[in-house]
């Protein structure tokens, strides 16, 4: 216990960053971790996980049941380095996590996860780094900062077409734009934590930025709002 009754403990400080598929912002918030020494959590991951689960197991992703119990059997003291695995950078996924973040039973499972990150990020960590579609609207809404990282449709598409291709993807640009579409509209549309800006967010458009302004754009916010050197 503290000798002087007036202490209050001291709280990490917390980045939300939200917005669309290849908007950005997982290049941002990996960047600024290191350069804050933050921890990272790319929630994505979480439902990319689940998702893959699924569709390794058979199961159609969009199965309420099996979707929820997955989700559940993902306990808090799991280590997110887990989530780093290759296989979950596909876009059969991708396709899959936005189907499985449709679920509220889904939302719910995962949500003491990002939570227990946020509040108990690893002790080495001056801070905690969450992006994905609702962190700063649901999961760390009193997040001293929240960024949402944006772009056109087609530049997306276009940024995520060029990574495919480092794959030897076989992919099509117009495929790729029709699945960015799809998934916006499914993650915008849903009636559980649709993606969409906190109301104090700093909306960042990265449509005519490249990754190293955008990083420096919001590096800047960090150090200036939350008074890190």
């Amino acid at each position: 216990m503290s000798d002087n009754m007036n202490d209050k403990p001291v709280i990490a400080p917390i980045i939300a960053i939200d917005g669309p598929a290849a908007s950005g912002k997982g290049t941002v918030g990996r960047r600024l971790a290191q350069a804050l020494a933050f921890a990272y959590l790319d929630t994505g991951k979480l439902y990319r996980y689940i998702g893959f689960a699924m569709l390794t197991a058979g199961d159609d992703p969009s199965l309420e049941k099996a979707a929820v119990a997955t989700a559940q059997a993902l306990r808090t003291d799991i280590d997110p380095k887990i989530f780093q695995s290759q296989a979950l950078a596909s876009d059969e996924a991708g396709q899959a996590a936005s189907k499985v973040a449709a679920i509220p039973g889904v939302r719910a499972a995962l949500y003491d996860y990002q939570k227990h990150f946020a509040a108990h990020p690893p002790a080495e960590s001056r801070g905690a780094i969450l992006d994905g579609r609702d962190i700063g609207t649901v999961i760390c809404p009193d997040a001293p900062l929240k960024l949402y990282i944006d772009a056109q449709p087609e530049i997306r598409a276009d940024r995520r077409f060029k990574e495919l291709q480092k794959r030897d993807n076989l992919a099509t640009y117009d495929a790729v734009l029709n699945d960015i579409r799809e998934r916006d509209a499914r993650d915008k549309g849903r009636a559980d934590a649709p993606l969409k800006p906190a109301d104090d967010a700093v909306i960042i458009d990265t449509t005519h930025m490249n990754a190293d302004e955008a990083f420096e754009h919001a590096l800047q916010l960090a150090r200036r709002i939350l008074a890190i050197p």
